[in-house]
C-alpha cells in the first residue's frame, strides 16, 4: 500500500422513519475526541497543457468532446508498490471500489479509499503512503460488501463519513469518524445474491443520497414499499429528509438495479445515477419524484459503468468510470447529453496510459476527481494495483487529464 513519489503536479484548487423496510439510528451528531484533519488540496499555479482544437494535427474534436488528455511523456511501469506515475496517490490496495474525496488548504490532494472486499478504509495523500483509517465489518459475497463512501454534508465541523456496506443480514448505510467504531444511520436495504451495490452523495442541502440495487428482484424497484432499487434521501439520522417527494418516505426516485456511482453538478442542479440493469448500461438524470425509466445515455456494449464526475461547469464533460477506462460524455448546462462518449485512459492513446478497471469517483474540486481500480476482481493487473488515481481537467482548452 505504498506511494513512493513526492507530487509535483499543477493541479486545480478546490467542497427515525421511512419506508416499511427500512430502520435508522440517532445518535449525536459529532465526532467528539477524534483530531483527524484531512490533508489539503493543490492551488492552481500552471494547470496541465492540453491539445488545441484548431491544431491541424488534432482530431478535429471541440473541448467538450476530448476526453482525459494524456502526457506526452512515457510513464515507467511500476516496480512493486512503486508506480511513477505522479497522478496515483495510492499503491498496492484491494479492489478500490469506494473513494471520497477530502478537502483541504491547497498542498497536497487526498481521499479516503475503501477496499470492497476487505471492508478496510484507508488514506490516500499525494506523497505518502496510504495509512489505515478505519476498518467496517462487510460481506462481500457476489457485488456487496464495501461500495461507496461520502462524507458528512457538514464534515468540516463533524469529521463525519458515511458508507454503504453488505452486511450478513442486509444493505445499509453507516457512519463512522476516525478512531470512532461505525453506527448504523439505515438498515433494512434489501439484500440478495446480485444487486447489491450501492451509491452514496451528499446533495448539498444536508440531506444524504443513497442509490440501492434491486437485490436481484428487479419488481422490487418498482414497489414504492421496498427500500431496493432506489434513490433515497435521507437526513445524517437515517430518516426520510424535509422535502421529499412524499412526507414520511425516502424515496427520491425509483427505477435502479445494479448501481455504480451518484455525482452532481456543483451547483447541485443536476444529479446523475450510473446503473447495470441487465440490459444495456445506463446513465439517468434523477428527477425528483420520478421513475429512472428513460435513460440520458445507454452502452449496449455493457462496459460496466460505475463511478461519475460531472465535470459539466469546467469543460462540460460528464466522466463514468468503467472496466474499460473513463467514458467521457459532452452535457450542456441543462443537462442534456449531446453526443457519443469518447474514451480515455483505455491504454489507447499516445502514449498509451491505462489504469485498467476503474469504479468509484468522487469530486476534490470542480476539476478535480479521485477514483479507484478493481484489477484484482477481475481485471489486469500490475505490480501497484490496485490504485488511487487523480484525475484533473484544466482551466483552458477545455479537456480532462491525468497529471
Amino acid at each position: 500500500m505504498r506511494t513512493r513519489y513526492r507530487w509535483s503536479a499543477p493541479l486545480a484548487l478546490l467542497a427515525c422513519g421511512g419506508l416499511l423496510l427500512s430502520g435508522c439510528a440517532r445518535f449525536d451528531d459529532t465526532a467528539a475526541g477524534q483530531s483527524f484533519s484531512p490533508a489539503p488540496v493543490p492551488s492552481p499555479e500552471s494547470p496541465p497543457q492540453v491539445q488545441d482544437p484548431n491544431d491541424p494535427s488534432g482530431d478535429g474534436q471541440s473541448p467538450s468532446q476530448r476526453g482525459p488528455q494524456q502526457s506526452p511523456t512515457t510513464i515507467p511501469p511500476p516496480q512493486g508498490c512503486k508506480d511513477f506515475d505522479k497522478a496515483v496517490i495510492a499503491t498496492c490496495l484491494d479492489t478500490v471500489a469506494a473513494v471520497a474525496g477530502l478537502p483541504g488548504d491547497g498542498a497536497m490532494p487526498a481521499a479516503l479509499a475503501g477496499e470492497r472486499k476487505s471492508g478496510r478504509v484507508l488514506l490516500a495523500t499525494a506523497g505518502r503512503d496510504a495509512t489505515p483509517f478505519e476498518q467496517l465489518d462487510v460481506v462481500a459475497t457476489g457485488d456487496g460488501g464495501l461500495t461507496s463512501l461520502a462524507l458528512s454534508p457538514s464534515y468540516v465541523e463533524d469529521q463525519l463519513v458515511f458508507a454503504y456496506i453488505t452486511t450478513p443480514t442486509d444493505n445499509r448505510v453507516v457512519r463512522f469518524a476516525k478512531g470512532q467504531p461505525p453506527k448504523p444511520v439505515l438498515t433494512g436495504i434489501p439484500k440478495g445474491a446480485t444487486g447489491n451495490r450501492g451509491a452514496l452523495l451528499s446533495d448539498g442541502k444536508g440531506a444524504l443520497l443513497v442509490a440501492t440495487g434491486d437485490a436481484g428482484n428487479p419488481a422490487a424497484a418498482a414497489d414504492p414499499k421496498s427500500l431496493a432499487g432506489k434513490v433515497l434521501r435521507i437526513d445524517t439520522s437515517g430518516a426520510p429528509a424535509t422535502g421529499n417527494p412524499t412526507a414520511g418516505s425516502a424515496v427520491y426516485a425509483s427505477g435502479l438495479h445494479n448501481p455504480g456511482g451518484l455525482c452532481a453538478s456543483s451547483d447541485g442542479k443536476r444529479v446523475w445515477v450510473a446503473d447495470q440493469p441487465g440490459g444495456p448500461d445506463a446513465l439517468y438524470r434523477v428527477q425528483v419524484g420520478q421513475a429512472l425509466s428513460t435513460p440520458a445515455w445507454t452502452w449496449p456494449d455493457k462496459p460496466g459503468v460505475l463511478g461519475c464526475a460531472d465535470f459539466s461547469d469546467s469543460n462540460g464533460i460528464l466522466a463514468v468510470a468503467s472496466s474499460v477506462g473513463l467514458q467521457n460524455l459532452p452535457v450542456t448546462p441543462d443537462g442534456a447529453v449531446t453526443g457519443k462518449p469518447t474514451v480515455s485512459l483505455d491504454g489507447k492513446g499516445k502514449p498509451p496510459i491505462t489504469y485498467g478497471r476503474l469504479a468509484g469517483m468522487s469530486m476534490i474540486s470542480p476539476q478535480l476527481a479521485v477514483a479507484g481500480t478493481t484489477n484484482k476482481d477481475g481485471g489486469k493487473t500490475v505490480s501497484s494495483d490496485d490504485r488511487v488515481v487523480l484525475i484533473t481537467v484544466t482551466e483552458t482548452g477545455g479537456g480532462l487529464g491525468k497529471d
